[in-house]
C-alpha cells in the first residue's frame, strides 16, 4: 500500500495563509496523479486541487481558484498545497490522494474530483476563524 501523510493544518485567521504538505512513501510521487480533497462537517468530500502525472498540469475547484496553488517536490516525494486568502468556508479536514489516472475536469477546466482515487491519507484539519 502507498502511504500518504498530510501535515501543516492548524488554526488561521480569515485572510491568512497555510501550506499543507503530503509526504508519499513506497513510490515516486511524479509517477502518480496527486490531489487534495476536503470535507467539512456535514458535507460530502470534494476535490480541491490536482496535479496530473501525465503532463504535470494543475487544476483547481472553482471555489479555490486564484487562492490555492498545488505543486510537487519530486526529490522529497511531496506534494504541497499553498492556501492564501483563506475564508471560514475553507474550514475542513484536508486529505491527500494519489491515483494512476490523470486529473479529471469539467468542461470549464475546473477540477471535478470525480472518478475515485487509489490511495488516501488520513487528513489534516484546517480551521479558519477569527
Amino acid at each position: 500500500q502507498v502511504q500518504l501523510v498530510e501535515s501543516g493544518g492548524g488554526l488561521v485567521q480569515p485572510g491568512g495563509s497555510l501550506r499543507l504538505s503530503c509526504a508519499a512513501s513506497e513510490f515516486t510521487s511524479d509517477d502518480y496523479t496527486m490531489a487534495w480533497f476536503r470535507q467539512a462537517p456535514g458535507k460530502e468530500r470534494e476535490g480541491v486541487s490536482c496535479i496530473s502525472n501525465s503532463d504535470g498540469r494543475t487544476y483547481y475547484a472553482a471555489s479555490v481558484k486564484g487562492r490555492f496553488t498545488i505543486s510537487r517536490d519530486n526529490a522529497k516525494n511531496t506534494v504541497l498545497l499553498q492556501m492564501n486568502s483563506l475564508k471560514p468556508e475553507d474550514t475542513a479536514v484536508y486529505y491527500c490522494a494519489a491515483d494512476s489516472w490523470p486529473c479529471t475536469t469539467y468542461s470549464t477546466g475546473d477540477y471535478s474530483g470525480r472518478g475515485g482515487m487509489d490511495y488516501w491519507g488520513n487528513g489534516t484539519l484546517v480551521t479558519v476563524s477569527s
